[in-house]
């Protein structure tokens, strides 16, 4: 019997990480990475022009573990991680994960509200937090009751009754951990959202970060292959955190970006000789083609949720592997394509389970599904999430035994390759968000004049999807009474600016399923333009 090439590859790539001496923490890694790699640059900030080294990255998270430790942090304390995308950050959440802490990594776009929820569901006993980032602090209506100002540490200038930051760094200690920190332990509490409301904070451990970037590390991307990474999204989000790690693991050199930029991305990627990075689809269609493409030294490009034709296309103008995959926060990396599965770039395909996970797709009666059925991929493995932190009701509706339930729709095919064809969850993927349709319900609920309110996604060509309001006004409300200024400020005023809508319409009656819930399925059916008849926030114009 043939073995089909994508497969054998995630059993070597599998293989190849069961006979590793896998590290026991992220801060052993660390440590045998400096031993290993001395003086060389791991991560580069090239707007800023900072570069750490190696040995830079193991002796300062050393000293400012330390200077943790003095001001009362633990191992297990958890620690909320508020900055932009600058050294720090890399710094602070090394030195949480040689302590044993738990980082919190706390989105920098977070209003107090938003805030004030974080803090306390995740029961943060310290916060390091960037100066510019204070006000929403500041704000907030309270903290909770460990997390005084004194466990306040800030980067840049602040009030003197917080911490610094850069005092912390600047002091000059050695570090020896009085506790054993290993593998199983938690590492970070990564929120995300999802169909419950406000967003989930899902433990991870030190396996389950170190899993992710080995096993991405070792389905294709070889040493000689990738030298030098491109990370442009934030640090809070897990991407980069994998990424770096990933990184360092085949001894190359990360180039940190605060931000992406589309303009000057591919100037980006020929400057520092970037060997692999991501990018959306967007991108590569705002890049005329060129005969110097295939010149970059690009290998590598991880192609999420590309149309098969931009896949080849990428491939063939600039000489790369371009591979779609799927992984969630709670999973890590779910489902890979393959490099060797070149017969399937032509199918729309996520690719096979990852290294160490398995997968089964489970219809609404709870029978496994035959061959291009569709229904719920639920995958379970090492080290997906312990569960969601002090949220009982999600974990019961999270998990069927140990599997975990996606709330995707995927079919898999004759030759086990798994596509993705829908989403049960409600929820709007917008760039490198899950944005919670019931978060921004509640809040839309908060003003007197909305009777009842419905988030659908609106398909984006630059972020994938985009947030859409249905508002049915109470009694009385007129449409042009209704001030959508107002509507944007309180809006503003409680979520995030990635959540506020960008669509605003109106309904005088919404479709209903026979429990009487509202039928999103028929909003989103009944036209083939979610913008039309729509207030567009951005452009300030009706569709």
């Amino acid at each position: 019997m043939t073995i089909d090439p994508g497969i054998a590859e995630m059993k070597a790539a599998r293989d190849a990480i069961a006979a590793m001496n896998f590290p026991t923490s992220i801060g052993a890694f660390i440590a045998e990475r400096a031993a290993t790699m001395g003086d060389a640059p791991a991560a580069i900030w090239f707007e800023d022009n900072i570069t750490l080294s190696y040995a830079d990255l193991h002796k300062r998270s050393d000293s400012l573990a330390a200077a943790l430790m003095a001001r009362g942090i633990r191992k297990g304390a958890h620690v909320a991680l508020m900055m932009p995308n600058v050294p720090e950050f890399v710094l602070s959440w090394f030195a949480l994960a040689k302590l044993g802490a738990v980082l919190v990594p706390t989105n920098s776009a977070y209003t107090s509200t938003e805030l004030d929820y974080l803090l306390n569901q995740s029961d943060a006993q310290a916060i390091i937090i960037d100066a510019s980032l204070l006000p929403a602090l500041e704000c907030m209506s309270k903290r909770p009751a460990v997390l005084d100002d004194a466990r306040v540490f800030v980067r840049g200038e602040a009030d003197s009754r917080y911490g610094s930051l850069d005092a912390m760094l600047a002091e000059a200690r050695t570090f020896n951990a009085p506790w054993p920190v290993v593998s199983t332990d938690l590492m970070s509490l990564q929120y995300t959202s999802g169909t419950t409301g406000f967003p989930k904070g899902c433990m991870l451990t030190h396996d389950y970060w170190l899993l992710l970037a080995l096993s991405a590390a070792a389905a294709g991307m070889g040493e000689e292959a990738v030298k030098r990474s491109l990370l442009w999204a934030p640090f809070f989000y897990m991407d980069p955190q994998w990424q770096l790690l990933m990184t360092m693991h085949l001894g190359g050199t990360a180039y940190v970006a605060k931000r992406l930029s589309l303009s000057r991305f591919f100037d980006w990627v020929r400057e520092y000789e970037i060997n692999y990075t991501s990018f959306s689809e967007v991108a590569l269609k705002a890049l005329p083609p060129s005969p110097a493409d295939k010149q970059m030294a690009l290998r590598y490009i991880n192609a999420w949720g590309w149309a098969p034709a931009s896949v080849k296309e990428a491939e063939e103008r600039f000489g790369v592997v371009a591979r779609d995959s799927f992984g969630m926060t709670e999973i890590g990396a779910g489902i890979l394509m393959p490099i060797a599965a070149t017969h399937k770039l032509d199918k729309r395909t996520c690719g096979v389970p990852a290294p160490f996970r398995e997968a089964r797709i489970i219809n609404e009666e709870g029978r496994e599904c035959g061959i291009g059925e569709p229904g719920e991929l639920q995958m379970r493995g090492r080290s997906i999430l312990l569960g969601y932190y002090k949220r009982p009701d999600a974990n019961a509706e999270s998990f069927d035994g140990d599997w975990f339930r996606t709330g995707d729709l995927f079919t898999v095919d004759d030759e086990g390759y798994y596509s993705i064809v829908g989403r049960i969850k409600d929820m709007v993927r917008r760039s490198s968000e899950n944005i919670s349709a019931r978060e921004v319900e509640a809040v839309l609920h908060e003003m007197p004049e909305i009777e009842e309110a419905a988030v659908v996604p609106v398909p984006d060509p630059l972020r994938k999807e985009e947030v859409k309001a249905y508002l049915k006004l109470k009694p009385g409300v007129s449409r042009d009474s209704f001030s959508l200024d107002a509507l944007f400020e309180h809006c503003k005023k409680n979520l995030a600016a990635f959540k506020v809508p960008r669509y605003v319409g109106f309904i005088d009656e919404y479709p209903r399923t026979p429990s009487d819930k509202i039928a999103k399925s028929k909003l989103i059916a009944a036209t083939d333009d979610l913008r039309k008849d729509s207030f567009d926030r951005v452009d300030g114009i009706w569709r």
